[in-house]
C-alpha cells in the first residue's frame, strides 16, 4: 500500500504536466508560424492580435481518422442524412428562399433543389454550424498530428479572412476540420469561391443566406456543373451483371449501358440524350445503383466521398417530389432517420442508461448504451442502432 501513494501523487503531477508540454509545444509552434503568416498575406498585428490567446484543442487530433462517410454503413448515413424531415423542412425553404435561389440560377445555372439539398446536408439548414473556434481548430492542426501543412494553409486563410473583416472573430466557429457557415467552406474556399450576392460588400456565410447559397452555387459552378442536365438516376442491373472495372470515373454512352441490359429502375428504358455516364453501386450488385453523369462529379468535389455525393443527390431529387430509392439496401437491419434515433435514445433512457441529450447522434453514450441492450436481448453487440434494436425495445417497452 505504501508504493500507491508516491505512484498516484506522480500520475497526478504527470496528468498536470502534459496539458502544459502541450501548450508549451504550441506556443512554440504558434511562434515559427509568425513569418510564414507574415509571407501568406497576414499582418503582424492581426497575428499577434488573434493568436494571444490562443490555446490547443487536442480532441481535435482525434478526429483526424474519422470520417463517417467512410465509416458507417451506406444506409445508416444516407438514413439520417435524406429523411423526411429534412425533406420537408427543405421543401419550406425553396419557397421561402424561391427569389432569391431563382437570382442564384440565372447568375451560376445551378438548380434551387440542389442548392438547398447542398445546405440540408451540410448544416441542416443552418442549424448546426459546428462548435469548434476555427482559430483553435486550425491552430491545433497545424501544430500537432498529420497534414500540418494542409491545416496551415487552412489557418492562414482564416486569419485572412477576418483580417479582411468578412466575419467577426466570435462567429468564426464551425467544424473540427476548419469548415465553416450555412453550408460549410473551408477558409481557402471562402477565398477562392465565396460570394457577396447582396453587395454589401462583405462575403458572409454566417449571418447571410443569400451569400451563403450563391456561394454553394459557385462552387458547383466552378466544379462543372452542366445546366439542366441531371445528376445521374437509380438504374436496374440484369441478373448476373459484373461491376469489375465499373465507377463513378469510368463512363460510358447510355448506348452501351443499355445495350447491356441496364434499365430505369422503373423497368423503363434509359433516355436518349445525356451525356456519358458511370456506374454507382455503393453496396455491391444487390443493392441500389445510379448512372452518374458530370453534375454528380460536381456534388463529390464538394466533400470527396461518394455516400456524401449520393446524400446530396438524393435529397435534391426528394425535394423536387421524388421518392425513396427503388431498390432496397441489402441488409435485414436499415438505418434510422434522426426521429427514430432520438426515439431510440429516449428507449435507452427509459431502461435507465445515462445518454446524455436526446440529439439524434447515437454518440459514445448512446453507443455504449446500445451495447448493453444487444447484449440482454442476445444480439450481436457492435453498439450500431438500427431497426432490429429498436423495434426490439419498442416491442419490450
Amino acid at each position: 500500500m505504501p508504493i500507491l501513494r508516491p505512484l498516484s501523487a506522480a500520475l497526478a503531477l504527470l496528468s498536470l504536466a502534459l496539458p502544459a508540454q502541450a501548450d508549451a509545444s504550441f506556443d512554440a509552434c504558434l511562434d515559427r508560424l509568425q513569418a510564414p503568416a507574415r509571407a501568406a498575406g497576414v499582418s503582424p498585428d492581426t497575428y499577434a492580435r488573434l493568436t494571444r490567446d490562443l490555446a490547443p484543442d487536442m480532441s481535435v487530433i482525434e478526429k483526424l481518422d474519422y470520417q463517417p462517410e467512410f465509416r458507417l454503413p451506406i444506409w445508416d448515413y444516407l438514413a439520417g442524412l435524406v429523411d423526411e424531415e429534412r425533406v420537408a423542412e427543405g421543401k419550406l425553404l425553396l419557397e421561402r428562399h424561391a427569389a432569391t435561389l431563382r437570382q442564384v440560377q440565372q447568375r451560376f445555372g445551378v438548380d434551387p433543389a440542389t442548392v438547398v439539398a447542398v445546405w440540408g446536408v451540410e448544416s441542416n439548414f443552418g442549424q448546426s454550424f459546428g462548435k469548434y473556434p476555427l482559430l483553435q481548430a486550425l491552430g491545433t492542426l497545424s501544430c500537432h498530428g498529420r497534414r500540418q501543412a494542409f491545416f496551415q494553409k487552412e489557418f492562414f486563410s482564416a486569419l485572412r479572412i477576418l483580417q479582411a473583416g468578412h466575419v467577426a472573430p466570435d462567429k468564426l466557429v464551425g467544424s473540427w476540420a476548419g469548415a465553416f457557415g450555412h453550408t460549410q467552406f473551408m477558409p481557402t474556399t471562402f477565398e477562392r469561391l465565396a460570394v457577396d450576392f447582396d453587395g454589401d460588400g462583405r462575403r458572409d456565410l454566417i449571418d447571410n443566406t443569400a451569400d451563403a447559397l450563391a456561394s454553394t452555387a459557385n462552387f458547383l459552378d466552378k466544379a462543372g456543373w452542366q445546366s439542366g442536365q441531371p445528376w445521374g438516376f437509380e438504374v436496374k442491373l440484369p441478373a448476373g451483371f459484373s461491376l469489375s472495372g465499373e465507377g463513378r470515373r469510368t463512363k460510358r454512352p447510355l448506348s452501351e449501358w443499355a445495350a447491356r441490359g441496364l434499365r430505369r429502375a422503373d423497368g423503363s428504358v434509359l433516355p436518349a440524350g445525356a451525356g456519358p455516364a458511370g456506374l454507382l453501386a455503393p453496396a455491391g450488385p444487390n443493392g441500389p445503383a445510379f448512372l452518374v453523369f458530370r453534375n454528380f462529379d460536381a456534388i463529390y468535389s464538394y466533400n470527396a466521398a461518394e455516400s456524401y455525393g449520393l446524400a446530396i443527390a438524393h435529397l435534391s431529387d426528394r425535394l423536387r417530389g421524388g421518392g425513396p430509392f427503388v431498390t432496397p439496401w441489402p441488409t435485414d437491419d436499415p438505418g434510422l432517420s434522426r426521429a427514430e434515433r432520438r426515439e431510440l435514445q429516449g428507449l435507452l433512457i427509459l431502461r435507465g442508461h445515462d445518454i446524455g441529450e436526446v440529439d439524434g447522434m447515437l454518440g459514445e453514450r448512446s453507443r455504449v448504451a446500445i451495447r448493453a441492450e444487444q447484449q440482454r436481448l442476445g444480439h450481436e453487440a457492435t453498439g450500431r442502432g438500427g431497426q432490429k434494436l429498436l423495434q426490439a425495445l419498442k416491442a419490450g417497452r
